[in-house]
């Protein structure tokens, strides 16, 4: 899950993780937060600067594989800068 938002300031865009419990034990919550850190770094020049992005990541982010969360994060990314830009998001269905 991805949230987007666009402060009135400028500045480099910033990310920060949301990884709960649900997700697994201590070192599983970690590793998922080093994984999505490393799929959203080269990310982030892609967002308007200040932007803020925050990365929720969901139980079934701890079992998949690295090409699935990109996947994911990029799907997420997407609707996110869409509804920021005040376009319908398409949901799937």
């Amino acid at each position: 899950m991805v949230h987007l938002d666009r402060p009135t300031g400028g500045g480099a865009p910033r990310a920060g993780f949301v990884v709960s419990k649900a997700v697994g034990n201590a070192v599983v919550r970690h590793r998922v937060t080093r994984r999505l850190r490393h799929l959203v770094r080269p990310r982030l020049d892609q967002l308007p600067p200040g932007a803020l992005l925050v990365v929720r990541a969901l139980p079934p982010s701890a079992t998949a594989s690295s090409a699935e969360l990109a996947d994911d994060l990029d799907s997420g990314l997407r609707a996110a800068r869409r509804k920021l830009s005040g376009a319908p998001v398409k949901t799937g269905g």
